[in-house]
């Protein structure tokens, strides 16, 4: 069979960034060891699923449903959260919030630069010339 590209899948698939989709869903599956349904010939993982799609031997329906589940980021839980906004805010204003000192959080601060002392000894170094 001669290569397989967008063009050739595309009568199966119009949209060209959903068949790219489906191609990477379908090729990621058969690098975790999918059945393939075609002969691989040599040909890499996204070649063999470009080739599954023109030759309408995987269920495109199953390939969205697997895309869509690689997607998902959020997993729903059934179970209802308990809501305790209330008792949040009450705490939250129940922390007693002091006036910053400045001088206290400079001193504390390990990452204050101090100005260093002035180098004296090279009053009689003329500029440009090395000592």
């Amino acid at each position: 069979m001669a290569r397989v590209t967008v063009e050739d899948c595309v009568t199966k698939i119009p949209n060209r960034f959903e068949l790219v989709m489906l191609a990477a869903q379908r090729a990621r599956d058969i690098s975790t060891g999918s059945h393939l349904t075609v002969d691989r010939d040599n040909d890499k993982n996204p070649v063999v699923a470009l080739r599954e799609i023109a030759d309408e031997t995987v269920s495109l329906e199953v390939l969205k449903n697997s895309l869509v589940q690689g997607l998902q980021k959020h997993v729903e839980n059934d179970q209802p959260e308990d809501d305790n906004l209330e008792g949040l805010a009450a705490a939250d204003m129940a922390l007693d919030v002091g006036e910053a000192n400045i001088d206290e959080e400079v001193a504390e601060d390990g990452l204050t630069v101090e100005e260093e002392p002035e180098m004296t000894g090279f009053e009689d170094i003329a500029p440009g010339e090395e000592a």
